[in-house]
């Protein structure tokens, strides 16, 4: 009986461990590419992609908005209510009328993730090329931790290199560590087992990584670092805080 309670304290260990492993803000157009006039939408939710939940509630953010030419337009006041498997989450749409490369980009309000005891911050873009002017998709939003693409992040093929720098305040970020993940929907792919979930790679001397893509679909490049202040939880007590400079990038197969 010992022998048993033990075993199912080790199971409900891991059981937490796999559920809180893998929150990734997700930003997602509906369109990548865009080849003429259009409106777009996005979502915008917190889960963890591969597995495709658990979903967790979002607060309001504090700042979205689009990168075009060189200026930023603030779009907070555009994003609606939405839920993503009963939980709270956004959503928007953009009307595209010029050439160009759109940088959408969000800050979200910090998370309390109690299992790990510490705050998350997910600062997250992704970039949707507008009438082939293909200019401006390498340009910073200036977010805390962000990436810095060194591959133009659409037009790609399933088995292409995405590869980037890991900036922290604008700087490279030596040795930072990348989570990747895989936006699982559809066709689900198998996770022969918990190590599959979530990609993790590590940045050179110089903050450059790179991952190539094997699949086609939605894929998330998540640097992770702590940040030099702590924050207050909930609670009241001060924790240490996760931030994160994702980059959301798409893939498509050779046919």
């Amino acid at each position: 009986m010992r022998r048993l309670r033990v075993l199912l304290a080790v199971g409900m260990v891991v059981c937490l461990l796999t559920g809180v492993y893998g929150h990734f803000q997700v930003v997602m157009p509906s369109a990548d590419i865009v080849g003429e006039p259009k409106a777009i939408s996005l979502d915008i939710l917190f889960t963890h992609p591969m597995e495709q939940g658990p979903h967790m509630n979002m607060g309001e953010p504090k700042q979205f908005g689009v990168l075009m030419a060189g200026k930023k337009h603030d779009l907070l006041g555009t994003l609606k209510k939405k839920s993503y498997g009963g939980k709270a989450g956004y959503a928007a749409a953009y009307d595209i009328q010029e050439p160009g490369d759109y940088i959408f980009y969000i800050e979200p309000a910090p998370y309390w993730e109690g299992a790990e005891g510490k705050m998350i911050i997910h600062y997250t873009k992704v970039v949707v090329s507008a009438m082939g002017a293909e200019v401006g998709w390498d340009e910073m939003v200036g977010l805390p931790v962000e990436i810095e693409p060194l591959v133009r992040p659409y037009g790609l093929w399933a088995g292409n290199q995405f590869r980037g720098i890991v900036k922290v305040n604008g700087k490279p970020e030596p040795f930072a560590e990348i989570e990747v993940e895989y936006w699982n929907k559809g066709k689900r792919v198998g996770i022969p087992a918990d190590a599959f979930v979530t990609q993790v790679i590590k940045a050179d001397a110089a903050g450059v990584f790179s991952y190539t893509m094997p699949k086609a679909g939605w894929w998330c490049f998540a640097p992770l670092v702590e940040a030099e202040k702590k924050m207050k939880n909930p609670g009241g007590k001060m924790v240490p805080v996760e931030l994160g400079g994702l980059m959301w990038i798409r893939c498509v197969d050779m046919k």
